[in-house]
């Protein structure tokens, strides 16, 4: 049994969320929450939500019925979403481009069983 959430579009950069992704990987969701509410990283508020929504998906479908206390994080990445182009004034009529990237974050939970 999986259960799986995805947040896509996000906006915050690819290689930021793969930091805080490489901590949680393969620990149980107690542990991830716990590791999740005490890192000062951006991306610890994207991945809690997503955490708590995959967990929701596998405890509440009837077809699943997994238990929170035995699921992990079996799988999680990100990939680059579209980039945002932006321009950025700079001196003598000139123009610095500012890309603002987005991200497409996928959370997969298996039962340790």
């Amino acid at each position: 049994m999986e259960a799986r959430a995805e947040l896509r579009y996000a906006r915050i950069s690819p290689r930021k969320v793969k930091i805080v992704l490489d901590l949680i990987r393969n620990k149980s969701v107690k542990e991830a929450e716990a590791i999740l509410k005490h890192t000062p990283k951006a991306a610890c508020e994207y991945l809690q939500k997503l955490l708590n929504s995959a967990v929701a998906n596998g405890v509440n479908d009837p077809a699943k019925s997994m238990d929170k206390e035995d699921m992990y994080v079996a799988q999680c990445y990100v990939c680059q979403g579209p980039t945002l182009k932006r321009i950025r004034p700079r001196a003598q009529g000139r123009a610095f481009r500012i890309d603002k990237k987005t991200s497409h974050i996928t959370l997969v939970l298996r039962d340790s069983e």
